[in-house]
This record gives structure tokens, C-alpha cells and sequence, in this order.
């Protein structure tokens, strides 16, 4: 993959969550400049992210933090104004298919009005590259598998799927009309270290180990294309090395695991038997996600390296480590 030839200045929203960290540790071992703006908001418990931020303020002096909330322009502005950046790479927004069908305007107003004001703050200081974080959701319910990025995206079936295509369609607004270059990475389901305790890897994992049992939705046969967070930050330090004018890029592993397999392997690495508490199908959710990464090979140089059954024991070995495990 091709590298910079200097130091780079990065401004990485939400750069204290679970993607963020990694992005902005990978950035900050490559010698580059990079202030992280995030609200460190309670959508789970704050402690991980300050966890996340001590770790990154340890890591380099050119790592610089700024508590801020992407949907108040001003303070957008206040960071952007203090700095000199080449780039930005926008991570910051709310997560979660289940969560955003009870609070679908918080959805919006932070994942479409952030946006926004983060696109008009770098339009105003002349900051033409942008990387903006997607999600598979935006495909919704696509008989059409492996997902493609090319394929018809207007079937999504959560506010947070809305949200994010509307994103989609501000960075191609942004590109269109102001030249901006924008690439827009569709992320499938990431895990690994410092997941957030919410997702299913990390969720189920503390209560197997408490003995306690896990939800599962539906009869186990929905299927996620599960990324480990390694190969997900390649793409996404391979999208800032280059130019695109304007792309929408799948980031996956292009392989399926159903739910009951992700189990077993979960059970296998802790060594313990799980206890399955069956539950209906939850709104919202789509039965499989498949990524196409013929684009993302040809543009990026991506190369997912990490299958599950690799990278589910790194998680939990990560997992036994940290202050997460209930043990």
C-alpha cells in the first residue's frame, strides 16, 4: 500500500470508541499528528472510553483529545479552528439497529445534522479529504448476496439504516458540488479488542462467563460477515492514502457465520457451556450480511487477514485481560 511522505494532521471524530481507538492508534505508531473529538456519551458505559483515551494520551505526544459533541457546531468549529488538518476521518455517531427504533430522532440528529456540520466545518477550512464511516445496514433486506456496491440500497428497515444512508448521500453532495474527496467505507460487523459490551460477541461472552443466559432472536440461522477489527482498520488507513473523488467502498470479511456457530465458538474459546434464552426476531434486523470486497481489493489493497475462528479466541483473550471480564 502506498504511504505518506510526511506526517499528516487528522482530526478522528468519536475517536475514543471501539474503531476509533484503533484508527487513531494506528495512526499515532505511524508518527502522524491526530486529535480525536468525542462526547463521551453514556450510550455505554463512559469508563471504556476514558480507558480507550489514557491509553491513545500514553501512546504519543501527538496525540491530542478534545471533548466535543458533533452536533453543536460550534464546537466542530473550536476544534477545527485549532488546528491545521490535512484530513478527517468521521467515526463519530450513534450505533445500534435496536436502540434507534426507540430514539429515532437522536438517531438522526446525530448521525445526519453531525454529519452535516462536520462536512460544513472542514468546506469552510479547505480540508478536502474526508473518510466517513457506513455501515451494512444501509443494504436492509438484499435477496441479492454477496452485498454490492452497486446494488439498489432503498429497503432499509432501521432509523439507523436511514441515518447512515442519508449520510451517503451528503458526502456525495459534498464531492458534487464543492470537489471534496470523499470516501465512504460501509463497515460489516467489526469486532475484536475493546468492542463495545453492547455487540453480541462481547455481550454474550460476559454472561457465559456469569452464567447467565444469552438472548438469542430468532431460531440462530441469521448470519453477519463478521470483521475483525484489524482488517477493518486497514481498509480504513488504505482509504486515507489515497484519492477517490467520490466512493462508496464495502469493508468486510465476505464470509457468513450463523448465529449458532458464533456461539459454539464463543463456547469453545471461554471453555464453558452457554444457556440460550429463545426470543423472537427483533424488529429491525436483517437475516444475513454479505460483503462483496472486489472494490475494496482493487481500490484499497484490502486483504482481510483474520477469520473468526482466529479471531474470536483473540477477543477473548483480550477479554480475560481486561477490566470488562466479570471473572
Amino acid at each position: 500500500m502506498p504511504g505518506y511522505f510526511a506526517p499528516v494532521n487528522f482530526l478522528v471524530t468519536g475517536g475514543v470508541g471501539f474503531i476509533g481507538f484503533h484508527v487513531c492508534e494506528r495512526l499515532l505508531r505511524a508518527g502522524h499528528t491526530v486529535c480525536a473529538l468525542d462526547d463521551l456519551n453514556d450510550f455505554y458505559d463512559p469508563a471504556l472510553k476514558q480507558a480507550n483515551l489514557r491509553d491513545l494520551q500514553a501512546l504519543a505526544q501527538s496525540f491530542v483529545f478534545t471533548h466535543g459533541d458533533i452536533t453543536s457546531r460550534g464546537d466542530i468549529d473550536e476544534v477545527m479552528g485549532g488546528m491545521a488538518f490535512d484530513q478527517v476521518i468521521h467515526l463519530a455517531a450513534r450505533a445500534g439497529v435496536r436502540p434507534s427504533l426507540e430514539q429515532p430522532a437522536l438517531y438522526q440528529r446525530v448521525n445526519v445534522e453531525g454529519t452535516v456540520n462536520v462536512l460544513e466545518a472542514a468546506r469552510a477550512r479547505g480540508v478536502k479529504k474526508i473518510t466517513i464511516a457506513s455501515s451494512s445496514s444501509v443494504y436492509g433486506v438484499n435477496a441479492k448476496v454477496p452485498f454490492s456496491e452497486d446494488d439498489p440500497i432503498f429497503s432499509a428497515i432501521s432509523p439507523y439504516a436511514a441515518s447512515k444512508l442519508a449520510c451517503e448521500a451528503l458526502g456525495h453532495v459534498y464531492h458534487h458540488v464543492h470537489g471534496m474527496d470523499i470516501c465512504l467505507l460501509r463497515f460489516f460487523t467489526v469486532y475484536g479488542p475493546r468492542q463495545r459490551p453492547d455487540l453480541a460477541i462481547h455481550k454474550f461472552a460476559r454472561l457465559m462467563v456469569a452464567g447467565e443466559p444469552i438472548p438469542v432472536f430468532g431460531d440462530g440461522t441469521t448470519a453477519r460477515d463478521y470483521t475483525y477489527i484489524e482488517d477493518t482498520v486497514d481498509g480504513v488507513i488504505a482509504a486515507t492514502e489515497r484519492e477517490f473523488g467520490h466512493e462508496i467502498i464495502n469493508l468486510g470479511e465476505s464470509q457468513t457465520v450463523k448465529l449458532h456457530r458464533l456461539i459454539e465458538l464463543l463456547e469453545n474459546a471461554l471453555d464453558l457451556k452457554s444457556q440460550v434464552d429463545r426470543q423472537p426476531p427483533q424488529p429491525g434486523d436483517v437475516p444475513i450480511t454479505f460483503a462483496n470486497i472486489d472494490k475494496a481489493h482493487r481500490l484499497l489493497g484490502y486483504d482481510p487477514k483474520v477469520k473468526i475462528e482466529d479471531g474470536i479466541p483473540r477477543f477473548i483473550e483480550w477479554f480475560r485481560q481486561s477490566a470488562a471480564a466479570p471473572c
